[in-house]
């Protein structure tokens, strides 16, 4: 299924704002933890060094602290108290952590003590296990909440270097496409049609390098169109003008004799050539919407039938069986009938020059629900594929045995689609090789 850019952007904004946040609250969640088990031990270790002061000023000295239960631990459990207590020369007083009463630390010990004051006298120790800091007895609740506070700081610094790497990824992977594009737009300004971007996904990126890829490839089709077109144009002016200035110049220089046939020969060539330039003229104004209609409600039948008058004697003459089958009642179509009869004309002259002889035309009209149809279906030889997708393209001839002279100029089918076109119709062909051809021309209704 696609997913629009929209839908992955504000994923991706969800996705890194997520990951913040829950990086924010790993971290904060963390590092609280640990500062309030050290606040804690803080506060209890402050408890534990007021109560040995108070003895101390109780009593004078150390003696019998070991029946005494101080931080929260019973008299007599040396073996399980976390702590110790030594006297100023280092003799336990209170034994833990392994040490029993009257036994002297190592001095190691002595340097990670808490000392004990009273009255600005050392009187003592309190010499807690490696893994605890020194200095947490005097730690202030300020200090926690500082602590704290810079933690979260932190770990918010963390997740928005996270979430940036995360942006920068996600930046790369939609400008990369971008950049590919402009690449390959740039190259086109400068010539070069065949330009293809790869398409990575199904977003609005996706159908830009789709379109892209079109276009670029349409550009080139034109390109090759366009030098096709000039070549035939060029092919197609030369031949009757090499006729008429040979003749010509073997009439000027008496190597033909100005007899009726030669002179035939000349007018029929100027027709040809004036027929194939107002072909061009009449193409170029239709393609450009400069071609001027008289549009006009008519009946597809008379159309049809107007037809059908034109070419009868021609088809008699080849002795091909032009019928007729247009409904009377059929709605009026808008349109200029002497364009779209120079449409059908071109049909049915091209339908005549394909059907062999004892062969037929049809033409016929049937309203569709979007419009009326007219046909022209023959009995000639067909069309392949190849030639169904070029028909309609400007000096294209299916029959490439075919000469020139015979064939007509070649822009007949090219000026027929752009008149329908120009009546908001379109107009296509069917044909299956060996089963005649079939063109179609599809056009709207009057307007109500």
């Amino acid at each position: 299924m696609m997913r629009s850019l929209v839908f992955k952007l504000s994923v991706a904004f969800l996705l890194v704002s997520l990951i913040g946040i829950a990086l924010v609250a790993f971290f904060a969640g963390r590092v609280s933890t640990s500062e309030f088990n050290n606040f804690a031990n803080a506060q209890s270790d402050s408890v534990l060094m007021d109560q040995l002061v108070n003895y101390y000023e109780i009593n004078g000295s150390w003696e019998n602290l070991d029946r005494v239960g101080i931080g929260g631990v019973g008299p007599n459990v040396e073996e399980v108290r976390p702590f110790t207590v030594v006297d100023a020369q280092g003799e336990v007083v209170l034994g833990g952590l392994g040490q029993e009463m009257g036994n002297r630390v190592p001095r190691g010990w002595l340097n990670r003590g808490v000392r004990i004051e009273v009255d600005g006298d050392e009187v003592g120790q309190i010499i807690f296990n490696e893994n605890r800091a020194r200095g947490m007895v005097q730690a202030p609740r300020n200090d926690f909440t500082s602590r704290v506070n810079r933690a979260i700081f932190l770990a918010a610094l963390g997740a928005t270097a996270v979430s940036l790497v995360i942006g920068v990824l996600l930046a790369r992977s939609l400008i990369k496409p971008l950049q590919e594009i402009t690449r390959a737009t740039q190259a086109v300004a400068q010539g070069d049609l065949k330009q293809q971007v790869p398409v990575r996904s199904d977003d609005e990126l996706g159908k830009l390098a789709t379109s892209f890829n079109q276009m670029s490839a349409d550009l080139a089709q034109s390109r090759d169109l366009r030098r096709q077109m000039t070549a035939d144009i060029a092919h197609d002016l030369r031949t009757p003008l090499s006729l008429i200035l040979g003749h010509a110049e073997a009439l000027s220089d008496g190597v033909l004799p100005p007899t009726p046939e030669t002179f035939d020969v000349i007018h029929d060539e100027a027709r040809r050539l004036n027929r194939l330039v107002e072909d061009l003229r009449l193409l170029s104004l239709a393609e450009a919407g400069e071609l001027s209609f008289a549009v006009r409600p008519v009946q597809p039948q008379s159309l049809l039938e107007r037809t059908v008058v034109a070419h009868t004697p021609a088809a008699q003459q080849k002795q091909v069986e032009l019928l007729l089958d247009a409904p009377a009642d059929l709605p009026d179509v808008e349109v200029d009938p002497d364009r779209l009869a120079q449409v059908l004309d071109n049909l049915v002259s091209n339908a005549l020059r394909y059907t062999p002889e004892n062969g037929r035309i049809q033409l016929t009209a049937q309203q569709t629900p979007t419009g009326i149809q007219l046909r022209v279906q023959d009995s000639g030889p067909g069309m392949d594929a190849a030639d169904l997708a070029h028909v309609f393209d400007r000096f294209y001839r299916g029959d490439k045995s075919r000469q020139r002279h015979d064939g007509g100029s070649g822009l007949g089918l090219a000026i027929a689609r752009s008149i329908v076109e120009s009546h908001n119709g379109r107009i296509w062909a069917e044909s299956t090789l060996g089963d005649g051809a079939t063109f179609i021309i599809e056009l709207p209704l009057v307007s109500l």
